[in-house]
């Protein structure tokens, strides 16, 4: 009797649950076909939320991106370097952080050292495929015409792309420069245009170019940190640059209508004999810029920068360029993360059609510290920066922050490595339905 009373609640039980599973299906259906056709409505009635809830995500995310950047750097304590120049810079070529500053952006005449925008210039006008370094150049009236330094290009002689680079580079040749410099733009007037273009791209704020070689212009100006910048970025985008500012003598054949003769090309920086380990990067003087220089050296896998500007003499250039990199070189301590995400490679992702989004580091941390700071207790985590979706691929969703000691070292950019699309109204209906169905 029992067995059957049991058998009787079972069947009435499972009567129960498929008539109470089919209402939930039916509730189901008709709240996503209601859905769909309120998705159909234009779609300001949907946005106005989003658009105040994404400007309160916006507004927290910059909070924050503040308060990191406000927060005390970490104090590099060393005895200060006797710098005879008006202006000088040292800087750390991977993580382009500055170890020494003085009057660094007050802006000076730069004289031939106007030509490393030249070169920055010429490097990516072959990466570009504008020219190969086996194409030649014919010199126009104008480009022969100039004075100052030169290898005197006559008018219609052809040069190879690689020995106008060698002209320019190694005897800070104006009129190569400036043959360089209509090869790839058309007239000089143009390619200062794109001088001037890149330098307002690369962020140097108190540099303007009149002309391509760096002979004397009112208004024609750079500071020692947008040297600095410019340095690097040649450096870091074209290493190859070295190649040909580390030459020491060398001679190129000019070929004109008189015939050909040979021409011996001299190294105008002389700082490469003179300090151990220099491989760059280009020296400037003109009577009112006195002596100038962008001076590179390389030791132990370190790379440093050093720029000085209004020298009174080409001795003090020197000394004061040694200074810098000996004190570089004496006192740094580079930091170096090669694991930025230490296996990590996804974060939550609101609003998306999926619920993560893939990320990778754009490159690795590192750190430059100065003296007798240790390098203990640095930790990092991820700031969020894009919390919902829609996801660009490439774009920056978020960063690794490092600290020290609760003070900010620095941060590496994540970005997404795939696209993520905005979830539809459609799409939460079709997934809430899913996991119900899944449930019954």
């Amino acid at each position: 009797m029992n067995t059957m009373k049991q058998s009787r609640y079972r069947q009435f039980g499972m009567e129960r649950y498929r008539r109470n599973r089919h209402k939930i299906a039916i509730f189901m259906v008709f709240v996503l076909v209601f859905g769909c056709m309120l998705w159909m409505l234009p779609q300001d009635v949907w946005s106005a939320q989003a658009d105040t809830e994404s400007a309160s995500t916006e507004q927290t995310d910059q909070e924050t991106q503040n308060e990191a950047t406000e927060q005390e750097q970490p104090t590099n304590t060393t005895p200060p370097i006797d710098i005879t120049s008006p202006s000088a810079l040292l800087m750390e070529l991977n993580s382009g952080q500055v170890l020494y500053e003085k009057d660094a952006d007050t802006p000076r005449r730069p004289a031939s050292v106007t030509k490393i925008m030249t070169m920055l210039l010429a490097f990516d006008a072959i990466d570009a495929g504008k020219f190969s370094l086996g194409d030649t150049i014919t010199v126009s009236e104008h480009a022969a015409g100039m004075g100052g330094s030169q290898v005197y290009l006559e008018v219609g002689e052809t040069q190879t792309v690689q020995n106008m680079l060698e002209c320019m580079i190694v005897s800070s040749a104006n009129d190569a420069a400036v043959a360089v410099g209509e090869a790839i733009a058309g007239s000089e007037p143009a390619f200062v245009g794109m001088m001037n273009d890149k330098a307002a791209e690369l962020g140097m704020t108190n540099t303007h170019f009149e002309n391509a070689c760096g002979l004397e212009a009112e208004g024609h100006l750079m500071s020692a940190r947008d040297i600095g910048i410019l340095s690097r970025e040649l450096l870091l985008k074209h290493p190859e640059v070295t190649e040909y500012s580390t030459i020491w003598m060398d001679t190129i054949i000019h070929k004109t209508k008189k015939g050909e003769s040979e021409f011996g090309l001299a190294n105008t920086n002389k700082f490469l004999k003179k300090y151990e380990g220099a491989n760059g990067l280009k020296t400037g003087y003109t009577s009112a810029a006195g002596f100038s220089m962008s001076a590179t050296a390389t030791r132990n896998g370190t790379t440093l920068i050093a720029v000085v500007m209004g020298s009174e003499t080409k001795d003090i250039r020197y000394e004061d360029a040694a200074k810098l990199l000996d004190y570089g070189f004496a006192n740094c301590k580079i930091y170096e993360d090669n694991k930025v995400l230490d296996g990590k490679d996804k974060i939550a992702i609101d609003d998306g059609v999926e619920p993560y989004v893939t990320i990778e580091a754009v490159k690795p941390f590192q750190y430059v510290f100065v003296g007798t700071t240790n390098m203990d207790n640095i930790t990092k985590k991820i700031v969020i920066v894009k919390k919902s979706a829609p996801v660009k691929k490439g774009e920056t969703v978020a960063r690794m922050e490092y600290t020290q000691n609760g003070n900010v070292l620095g941060s590496v950019d994540l970005i997404a490595t795939k696209s993520v699309e905005k979830q539809k109204y459609c799409h939460a209906l079709i997934r809430m339905l899913e996991r119900y169905m899944n449930i019954y």
